[in-house]
C-alpha cells in the first residue's frame, strides 16, 4: 500500500468520522475509499466495520442510563443481533469478490435512498406504531436488519429506528439508545467474524480508524457550526455519484 493510500483513507475515515456525528451516512466515504486504495471488495467492507466498530462501543456506551429500564426486552433482541451479525458476516465472506462487486453499486444505492427518505421513513413507521415489540414478526424484522447489518451495514441504523418505531416505542433518546446497543452487537459480532476469517485489512483498517476517531471528535465540535441538513444533502449526492460509478464499473 502506497503512502498516497493511507493518506487517501486516513482523510476518508475523518470524513466518515465526522458525517457520522452530524448526519449519518460515514460509509459512502470509508468503504469507496478501501476500494479505491486496492482492498478487494469483501475485506474492504470488512475492514470498512472494523473500523467503523470503536464508534458503535462508544455509542451504546453514552446511552447506558437510558437502557436500564429496558434489559428484560433487550436480552432477546440482543440475542437476535448477535445470531443476524454472524450470519451476514458468514454471508459476506463466503461471497466472490467478484460477486460481490456486481452487489456493491446496488447496496450503495439502496443505502442511498434509505439514508434520503430516513425522515419519511420514521414518520410512516410512527404512523404504523404497534405495542408487539417482542411478538414473533417484530423479531423477525429485527433479525433481518440485523443479517443486512453484519453483511453491509449502511443504512442499518435507519433500520433499526423504523423497526423499533414500528414496534411502539416512541422516545427519541430510547430509540437512538436501543439502536445503538444492537448496532453495536450486530458490529462486534460481525467484526469477530471477519477477525477470525481473516478478512481484514490491518494497514487498511489502522488508517481508516485513525481518521475516523479524530473526525468523530471534531465532528462534535463542527455539529453546531454546519447544518446538517445540508450535510445530508451532500451526503446524498455523494452516494447517488458514487451509485453511478460502481454501476458503470460493475456493468
Amino acid at each position: 500500500m502506497q503512502l498516497t493510500d493511507i493518506l487517501l483513507l486516513i482523510l476518508a475515515g475523518f470524513a466518515a468520522g465526522l458525517v457520522n456525528t452530524i448526519a449519518g451516512g460515514g460509509t459512502f466515504f470509508s468503504f469507496p475509499a478501501l476500494l479505491w486504495a486496492g482492498v478487494p471488495p469483501v475485506s474492504a467492507n470488512a475492514t470498512n466495520s472494523v473500523a467503523l466498530w470503536p464508534a458503535s462501543l462508544a455509542g451504546a456506551w453514552a446511552y447506558r442510563q437510558e437502557l436500564r429500564k429496558y434489559r428484560r426486552m433487550l436480552v432477546p433482541l440482543a440475542a437476535l443481533s448477535l445470531v443476524g451479525g454472524v450470519a451476514g458476516g458468514l454471508l459476506l465472506i463466503s461471497i466472490q469478490d467478484a460477486v460481490f462487486s456486481r452487489l456493491i453499486p446496488w447496496l450503495l444505492l439502496f443505502a442511498t435512498l434509505l439514508f434520503a427518505a430516513s425522515r419519511h421513513l420514521a414518520s410512516w413507521a410512527a404512523t404504523r406504531r404497534r405495542p408487539d415489540g417482542t411478538s414473533t414478526l417484530a423479531r423477525a424484522g429485527y433479525l433481518l436488519v440485523a443479517v443486512y447489518g453484519g453483511f453491509f451495514g449502511a443504512g442499518m441504523g435507519i433500520l433499526l429506528l423504523a423497526a423499533l418505531a414500528i414496534a411502539g416505542h416512541e422516545d427519541i433518546h430510547e430509540l437512538n439508545a436501543i439502536k445503538n446497543l444492537l448496532t453495536a452487537v450486530i458490529y462486534s459480532v460481525s467484526v469477530a467474524t471477519f477477525v477470525a476469517a481473516g478478512a481484514v485489512s490491518w494497514l487498511a483498517m489502522a488508517a481508516t480508524l485513525v481518521g475516523a476517531t479524530l473526525g468523530g471528535f471534531y465532528g462534535a465540535q463542527l455539529s453546531r457550526l454546519v447544518s446538517a441538513a445540508a450535510l445530508r444533502r451532500i451526503v446524498i449526492g455523494i452516494g447517488l455519484c458514487l451509485s453511478a460509478i460502481y454501476f458503470i464499473k460493475a456493468y
